[in-house]
């Protein structure tokens, strides 16, 4: 089993690495198109809005419902009632989602207004006009990348993880292809790159279509009715009984299963009050924290919630706990050294990645206070990850949404508490304080779910913990000295030439590597010792 989901996840990681490469390479695109300046903040923003929602509807509360319920389906059911409830599935999601768009493409300047309210309230007549133009454009990105989050679902739950996990590349691709040669040739260049984001919703939906005709799973969109979805008429077919159990799970699973979104998106609208650039500095040092959690947390993720939906039906419970208590160690020896990387390099990174172009030597020193306060997340980020599937696949949606009003809760007061005298007293980059609330945030959402995990009798940790804990924590701090020392001042980086210091980053990031996974060897620390125990 081990095997199976190492090379699952190796899968999707790879797939990731080449889509967060092809990433850099977007941003790297937009810093030297656009750097900070208006134009490129008031476009974040419409991108943010239906990226917010991509994330908080198709990935979050509707995959994390969607899978389950088709993997008990898949289990259970022949492949012509699986076929109903996929049927049944998009054509419900499809109507929703068609209202949800038109009535975002008409309510666009209000939608500014709520989630930008710094934009309009501090009379920035120029930045909100501009977005609430480009939010025409990229709200109905929405639509397609939903409907690419239900294909994906699909595939995965037929372990076809590759498919799903390379189609974010073509957003890349689309985004840059609009900034080099769309955005450059228009009054407003975010409006091209606007319009690229709908392109790559298209293109993403497309691409995965023949993939689930070979499955014989190309849906044949069918509406249910809304008496049935609410449950007030009798005798459904198996299909609506599976929409409707769909649907019932995602409304609390909305809140569940992005917190973490809903906390950025949060940063978004305060940072819109403070001084212009905010909002484009939270962006970049974002896309760096988002790097390894997309590369192992997020991959490993999404082939742990079919396992997971798999031993529950099955009712393995030992096979269960042991599941996630082995996902739990990978995410540490994983992202704590990623977290300390991303600390000590932060200004390196953000300088040989972004600081060519419109992008600046004092963009990158706003930048890196916030990307600093990130990397302390990345291990809360990782852990919520693999903590929540241990509750959806067990199709409790209500834990999860609990704990995450507690966090959001919590992330709204660490909001104020680091920003307010933060501002009053005139320090510099405000805006860090937006993203160490978000990072402290993060650990109160995986601590309350690991609590709830161990209460409940689902998660119960093999031993070994604290040495584990002792070891991995040793060699990410040997690491990080070794990195702080051969890195040098900031100055010395920004003195080279571009090639010069992707190269000289390479070195510093395969050297850490190299250190860490040494100290771990000498600390005892053994590939055996992070395989799934049988059970």
């Amino acid at each position: 089993m081990t095997r199976s989901l190492l090379k699952s996840a190796s899968v999707v990681s790879g797939m990731t690495l080449l889509s967060r490469i092809l990433g850099f390479v977007r941003d790297i695109v937009f810093a030297q198109l656009g750097g900070a300046k208006p134009f490129m903040d008031a476009f974040f923003v419409a991108f943010k809005i239906p990226n917010f929602l991509r994330r908080l509807f198709a990935e979050g509360a509707f995959a994390q419902s969607f899978v389950p319920v088709l993997g008990e389906y898949r289990a259970k059911h022949s492949h012509e009632e699986v076929r109903d409830l996929v049927d049944r599935v998009t054509g419900t999601l499809g109507a929703v989602l068609i209202v949800i768009t038109l009535v975002g493409v008409l309510a666009a300047p209000v939608l500014i207004m709520i989630f930008a309210p710094g934009f309009y309230f501090r009379a920035d007549a120029e930045r909100f006009a501009m977005a609430a133009e480009m939010l025409r454009w990229t709200f109905p990105y929405i639509l397609f990348i939903s409907l690419t989050a239900l294909a994906g679902g699909i595939l995965n739950t037929w372990g076809r993880f590759g498919v799903p996990a390379f189609t974010p590349v073509f957003l890349n691709l689309s985004l840059i292809a609009a900034a080099l040669w769309i955005a450059p040739g228009m009054e407003n260049p975010g409006v091209g790159l606007a319009i690229g984001v709908l392109i790559a919703g298209v293109v993403q939906l497309a691409f995965q279509l023949p993939f689930l005709a070979r499955l014989r799973l190309l849906p044949r969109p069918k509406l249910i009715a809304i008496s049935q979805l609410r449950g007030q008429r009798a005798a459904p077919t198996t299909g609506e009984a599976g929409v409707r159990k769909i649907f019932k799970l995602m409304l609390p699973a909305i809140f569940g299963s992005s917190v973490a979104q809903i906390n950025l998106l949060f940063d978004t609208l305060i940072a819109s009050f403070l001084i212009s650039g905010s909002v484009a500095w939270l962006y970049y040092s974002d896309r760096l924290m988002e790097f390894p959690l997309g590369l192992f947390g997020i991959a490993l993720a999404t082939v742990l919630l079919p396992r997971l939906a798999s031993q529950h039906a099955t009712q393995s419970t030992a096979g269960f706990s042991a599941t996630i208590d082995w996902s739990l160690r990978w995410v540490w020896v994983i992202s704590l050294p990623a977290a300390v990387g991303l600390f000590v390099l932060a200004g390196p990174l953000l300088t040989t990645m972004f600081e060519r172009g419109a992008f600046t030597s004092a963009d990158t020193d706003m930048a890196r206070l916030s990307l600093m306060a990130y990397a302390f997340g990345l291990i809360g980020f990782s852990l919520v990850k693999v903590l929540a599937p241990g509750f959806f696949a067990r199709q409790d949606t209500k834990t999860p949404v609990r704990i995450g009003i507690i966090a959001l809760m919590a992330n709204m007061a660490l909001n104020v508490v680091f920003v307010v005298p933060w501002v009053l007293l005139g320090f510099v980059g405000p805006h860090a304080g937006l993203a160490l609330a978000t990072s402290v945030g993060a650990f109160i959402n995986a601590g309350l779910l690991f609590r709830a995990l161990k209460r409940e009798g689902v998660l119960l940790p093999m031993p070994g913990w604290r040495k584990f804990l002792l070891q991995v924590s040793g060699a990410s701090m040997v690491m990080a000295v070794v990195v702080w020392f051969v890195a040098g001042p900031l100055a010395s980086w920004q003195a080279l030439g571009v090639m010069m210091q992707m190269t000289r980053l390479l070195l510093v990031i395969s050297l850490g590597a190299a250190v860490y996974a040494a100290t771990l060897w000498l600390a005892g620390l053994r590939p055996n010792d992070l395989k799934l125990s049988p059970v």
